[in-house]
């Protein structure tokens, strides 16, 4: 029989043991430097507001693009162009055009799913472009700046993945809401080109007429929260930062423009369908392009610096596939448009959330209804609400050390007092996807501040609309790969 020291001992080994396998399940920390928004007014900074940055000298003769690797372009946020708006304000406004546009989607892939359609908004290896952070409200987050036609035409354009029809502004115009830059005009173009009724082009269009007179095809493009843009269907040639040139892209130059639109000359549709930017050019640049997304309420991404977000087009939109983790697309054929991918869970804490179940998260494609899709305009990430509910109560759970704030903001229930605080331990969060696919989040991406006392909220919400999206905030940072060619996408962390 053993001593009592013995007994004593083995106790001790046991607990510490114990203590030992517990260490192993304990939950997982990052740190969130907790700086609020602020109180003064934003004003643009001049490198975003100037229309004259030189960003098309030097351009390519026709035909030299042929060569170039990578074309890009830096993007800036829309807030950019804000005046005189508190950044509470401008947060608050954003939210408001989110839930809109997140709307939109909704009802586009159900109204696709409910009447059997397949929906469609409207060479050389690649280049490069500059994205800047700004929304047409319900369109987009993103403008990136290209020149149209021949002389360049500088004009601020949307970054869309959640629609395919290019189209901007033109004169001279029956309606048109106001716009930064000056609006393009085709018939001071050499390289603008009408579309006939009779070419097969024309006929991809879901709304799309003749004008009999002029023989001209017709285009209409009309979004969920009532804006609607028309006008002709042409072909022009866009030229991108670095001077490469793309000729022949059919877009509609809209003569009747009106709604929600703001600041962007028009829209770049990055979708999947036939009429997108990716796929007119992916006889010659493949159909890849990725995006990195550098934070909006960072220096850098005001200033444009080395770190600004950019959009690139072309083989070197993939990069060293060792870089990325991906994820296998997933089709909806009932919807081409948009990016579908798996969700296969999330963790908070290290922990996977077991109340998020795979089947709340997957798409049917029986009825098309369902599923998750990637978007660049939309900012705070959907999912459907049993697992959002889960997802909250696991980090309500690991969060339990920091102070709740009463009510909640906006689209937020889960909101938090960091007021005095410089740093804050948070517990981390990863996204999952099919193919074992991998986003760990900065904390950044899911604690955002929501106004200059210290309030910060956990950025995601539940949608009933039957698909879940994934936003640009949860993006941010990441460099996001679209890989048409290889039909997969995938995130590169600290890809900026």
């Amino acid at each position: 029989m053993a001593s009592p020291p013995a007994l004593l001992s083995s106790a001790l080994l046991l607990l510490l043991l114990a203590g030992a396998g517990a260490s192993t399940n304990a939950v997982r920390y990052q740190t969130l430097v907790a700086t609020p928004l602020s109180s003064h007014p934003y004003t643009a900074p001049a490198a975003v507001a100037g229309e004259d940055d030189g960003l098309f000298e030097g351009s390519l003769a026709a035909g030299e693009s042929d060569a170039a690797s990578t074309v890009g372009l830096r993007l800036v946020h829309r807030d950019d162009f804000a005046v005189n708006a508190t950044a509470a304000e401008l947060l608050a406004h954003r939210l408001q055009r989110d839930k809109k546009r997140a709307s939109r989607i909704s009802a586009a892939a159900g109204g696709a799913a409910a009447n059997g359609t397949r929906g469609r908004g409207g060479g050389g290896s690649g280049f490069v472009a500059p994205v800047v952070s700004g929304l047409a409200q319900g369109s987009g987050e993103y403008f990136t700046k290209i020149g149209v036609g021949t002389p360049v035409t500088q004009a601020l354009m949307v970054l869309d993945t959640g629609s395919d029809v290019v189209w901007l502004q033109c004169a001279p115009c029956r309606r048109c809401y106001d716009q930064s830059g000056q609006v393009f005009d085709p018939r001071g173009s050499r390289s603008y080109g009408a579309v006939d009724c009779a070419a097969p082009i024309c006929r991809r269009l879901d709304s799309g007429g003749c004008d009999l007179r002029r023989k001209a095809c017709l285009y209409q493009v009309a979004y969920g929260d009532g804006s609607v843009t028309a006008g002709d269907f042409a072909t022009e040639t866009l030229t991108f930062a670095g001077g490469a040139r793309v000729p022949r892209v059919a877009l509609g130059c809209g003569h009747d423009n009106e709604g929600l639109f703001v600041a962007a000359a028009g829209l770049l549709g990055l979708g999947r369908g036939s009429l997108s930017f990716p796929t007119q050019i992916s006889r010659r640049f493949g159909r890849s392009f990725s995006y990195c997304l550098v934070d909006r309420t960072s220096s850098s991404a005001s200033s444009m610096t080395s770190r600004s977000s950019t959009v690139t087009f072309g083989s070197g939109a993939v990069g060293p596939s060792s870089a990325a983790s991906f994820t296998p697309m997933v089709k909806n054929p009932r919807m081409e448009t948009f990016y579908y991918v798996q969700l296969m869970g999330i963790s908070v804490g290290g922990a996977r959330v077991p109340g998020i179940a795979e089947s709340d998260l997957r798409l049917d494609p029986s009825t098309g209804r369902g599923g998750v899709i990637v978007d660049s305009g939309t900012s705070v990430t959907r999912l459907a609400r049993p697992a959002y509910a889960a997802l909250r109560d696991a980090f309500r759970g690991a969060a339990a050390g920091l102070r709740l704030s009463p009510g909640g903001f906006s689209l937020f229930d889960t909101c938090y007092d960091l007021s005095g605080l410089k740093v804050v331990k948070v517990p981390t969060v990863s996204m999952h996807f099919a193919g074992g696919a991998e986003a760990a989040l900065p904390p950044e991406n899911y604690l955002i501040p929501v106004d200059s006392r210290g309030t910060f909220c956990f950025a995601f919400a539940g949608t009933d609309g039957g698909v879940s999206i994934i936003g640009n905030i949860q993006q941010q940072g990441f460099r996001v790969v679209f890989d048409g060619d290889g039909q997969r996408l995938g995130f590169v962390p600290k890809g900026c």
